[in-house]
């Protein structure tokens, strides 16, 4: 079996501050994961859902690092939070009972939630206790975000809402969801009139269907909204307010290292497999996959400053996406045809590894936007459209 346990090295790298201890810290703590048999390297991807494992990190506070203190954080820097999840990545952790409370729905309900629902729900996602999902997209509407159907009627003290998100990751384990929905009747303005709520999901009137994956798991979901209610203090800004807080939090989605390290352990893998050949195409190969890594991660960092800033990172961000996606699926694909390994599905070795990236791949161009809306966005960011 190859060992799995090599992480990158980034002495050599230019960083914001020192952060030496902090990774030796997160590296002893996840190897005492890989003994314990909680991460399996090279068969689990972000999404992999163990919630005692978040706990532990969060024990550890590696989660909420940002926040302030009195939500459960820790007021640490976002450089220090990539360290942490890059770190994760690079062994392929299981994540996913935490990462996108941490990543993206904490920081929208902390910029524009009630005071209520933050004291509420930070301090568990803080504590590695809650689990939120993304409720975007919808049958029929996909990546166009501004044709959603979902709409949620205000009724007195609340909203009820009405409709169907697909590809809802993790949402079986899911807490709660943060869903977009439309409050006023469309208009010539397709991006107006929406807006988002906090939902519960396990209020009466919600219900999850699986969708299963090429890899034969359940992680993907149907969630059927029929007539539940949340209250007025579950609205995320103001009414209407649905496409900017969406823009503001798919710029947090699309640019971390999540959007390009999710087949980080077969590239480690290949990376071993070429020890001792004198293949120079392969070394060639290998060499621009490693190269395109070493400048996705430099603009994904920039983009993090800028977010850091309060700065406006959208179309930077769309670009980093497609940019990861593309490698994220182009490794596998490499690795394939240079690997001497058949992918053998299941095995715990470089063949399971190939087998799991090969049938993960795909998904990765749906997820924060498929790749045909992203160079859309790009171009009108560039005035071509």
């Amino acid at each position: 079996m190859l060992n799995f346990l090599s992480f990158p090295d980034y002495s050599n790298t230019k960083e914001p501050q020192d952060v030496s201890e902090l990774r030796a810290n997160v590296r002893a703590f996840l190897e005492e994961e890989i003994q314990a048999g909680t991460i399996v390297p090279g068969m689990q991807t972000w999404t992999s859902f163990d919630r005692g494992f978040s706990e532990r990190a969060a024990a550890r506070g590696f989660v909420a690092m940002t926040w302030p203190k009195r939500y459960g954080g820790h007021e640490r820097t976002a450089f220090e939070r990539y360290v942490v999840c890059e770190e994760f990545l690079a062994v392929n952790a299981p994540v996913g009972s935490h990462w996108v409370a941490d990543r993206q729905s904490g920081p929208q309900i902390m910029r524009h939630g009630t005071e209520e629902l933050k004291e509420k729900l930070l301090p568990e996602i803080a504590a590695g206790r809650l689990t939120f999902g993304i409720g975007m997209s919808e049958p029929d509407s996909g990546s166009d975000l501004s044709s959603v159907r979902t709409k949620a009627e205000k009724v007195d003290g609340g909203w009820r809402i009405e409709g169907r998100k697909v590809w809802t990751t993790n949402a079986h384990h899911a807490d709660y969801l943060i869903v977009l929905c439309r409050t006023e009747p469309k208009s010539e303005d397709r991006y107006a009139g929406l807006s988002q709520f906090v939902v519960p999901l396990d209020a009466p009137g919600v219900t999850v269907r699986p969708l299963v994956n090429l890899t034969g798991e359940h992680e993907l979901n149907e969630v059927i909204f029929d007539g539940n209610v949340v209250p007025d203090s579950h609205l995320l800004g103001k009414g209407g307010d649905g496409w900017k807080l969406v823009t503001e939090e798919l710029a947090f989605e699309r640019s971390g290292p999540d959007r390009f390290m999710s087949t980080f352990g077969l590239l480690k893998v290949l990376a071993a497999s070429q020890k001792g050949r004198s293949d120079d195409h392969a070394k060639a190969e290998l060499g621009r996959l490693i190269g395109r890594l070493a400048a996705i991660r430099e603009l994904s960092l920039l983009i993090g400053e800028k977010l850091q800033a309060g700065e406006p990172a959208t179309p930077i961000a769309t670009i980093a996406k497609d940019l990861g996606t593309g490698l994220e699926q182009e490794i596998p694909e490499v690795a394939r045809l240079l690997m001497t390994e058949a992918p053998v599905r299941g095995e715990p070795d470089a063949s399971g590894a190939l087998a799991f990236a090969i049938l993960s791949a795909p998904c990765f161009s749906l997820r924060g936007g498929t790749r045909e809306i992203l160079k859309g966005i790009i171009a009108r960011e560039l005035g071509l459209r």
